[in-house]
């Protein structure tokens, strides 16, 4: 699914409201999540699962094709971890699900 999909999904959902009602909500929704998540701060939506930016910390590597050690600065990386309820209708298979 991509961001026209899911547009087209709400709007599907809710007629009452105008297609450009609804890309400024879903776009509104997914900035208020990265600029969330640019504070590293954690971002949980309940039922569906938790964002959150952790830290790797530095250290020396190994080159595999040299074999020659290099170091590797501090890095931040993104994570998602599924909810309990997504995880459970992932390994149901079922159809319809409302979350």
């Amino acid at each position: 699914m991509n961001r026209k999909e899911l547009i087209d999904g709400v709007k599907e959902k809710i007629d009452d409201y105008s297609r450009q009602d609804v890309v400024l909500a879903v776009d509104t929704f997914f900035q208020s999540i990265k600029d969330a998540l640019l504070r590293e701060e954690r971002v949980e939506l309940r039922g569906f699962g938790v964002f959150s930016v952790t830290t790797r910390e530095a250290r020396m590597a190994r080159n595999p094709k040299t074999g020659e050690s290099v170091y590797r600065p501090p890095t931040r990386y993104l994570l998602f971890r599924g909810g309990k309820e997504l995880t459970e209708m992932i390994n149901d298979r079922k159809e319809t699900h409302d979350l």
